[in-house]
């Protein structure tokens, strides 16, 4: 690494520095969000057209540098065949903001999620005391984290997005030590999973063939067990899975407008 200038940011004033790395001294830490192909292929493209222009962003930690930012920018010019890479070295604190950084392509609900769950494993794994709702500054929403260990521990084909405006009323960051709140997570993931379940069966019931239609089939079974226009529940996260789980096995195809 060789060190070419020391500088501000120009909003918090913290101490940066502008480095040029040798392209194998940069690593991914073990919660960054899995790398997209096409988007690794049009920065490629991009650099090829244009050059390398907008610097990485990297933090030492345990003695390795590791991106922050612009894991795929990395990765494109690896593929590329690149020795070296142009970095910002920011300071270690900002090592598990990582969701913040997420700047060249907005990451949707089941990356996000599979990402909060690699960085809760990473926080639980350096210190299992630390109380989760403490972390609140790392995550985007509890739902993620939840969702998180429904797609890794339970079933990666679940259906996150579907979920999301029904679960982030109900789901919340728990004041309790990482290594109970981890298992609490699995509890509600495992009831998303049973949920789910009932949801693949109204929709096997109604013989439909578009499985965008699991979709509705979530959003007319909250509606039916909240009303149309909910906007906060006060049950707790399982009193309100219950519910909507009721709400899905009592739907007919007149709740669709169908068979009228």
């Amino acid at each position: 690494m060789i060190e070419l200038a020391s500088f501000e940011d120009p909003v918090k004033k913290q101490p940066l520095k502008l480095a040029l790395f040798k392209i194998d001294e940069v690593n991914r830490p073990p919660f960054q969000r899995d790398i997209s192909e096409s988007l690794k292929k049009h920065l490629e493209m991009a650099i090829e057209k244009l050059g390398f222009l907008t610097p990485i962003v990297v933090v030492q930690k345990d003695g390795k540098y590791y991106v922050v930012d612009g894991q795929h920018r990395l990765e494109a010019m690896r593929d590329l065949g690149a020795r070296e890479i142009l970095a910002i070295i920011a300071d270690e604190s900002l090592y598990h903001h990582i969701l913040e950084f997420n700047t060249e392509k907005p990451p949707n609900v089941k990356e996000k999620s599979k990402q909060s769950y690699r960085l809760y494993q990473d926080l639980l794994k350096s210190d299992p005391n630390l109380i989760e709702a403490d972390l609140f500054t790392y995550f985007k929403d509890p739902v993620f984290i939840t969702f998180g260990f429904a797609l890794e521990e339970y079933d990666p084909r679940f259906p996150a997005s579907f979920y999301e405006s029904f679960v982030s009323k109900i789901d919340n960051f728990l004041d309790m030590p990482l290594s109970e709140a981890a298992e609490e997570r699995r509890k509600r993931a495992e009831a998303l999973i049973d949920l789910n379940k009932v949801v693949n069966e109204k929709y096997a019931e109604f013989g439909w063939e578009n499985a965008l239609m699991k979709g509705d089939i979530v959003r007319k079974s909250v509606q039916k067990a909240f009303g149309i226009r909910v906007r906060t529940i006060e049950e707790d996260f399982y009193t309100a899975v219950e519910r909507v789980k009721e709400a899905c096995q009592s739907l007919t195809p007149e709740d669709f407008g169908e068979g009228a």
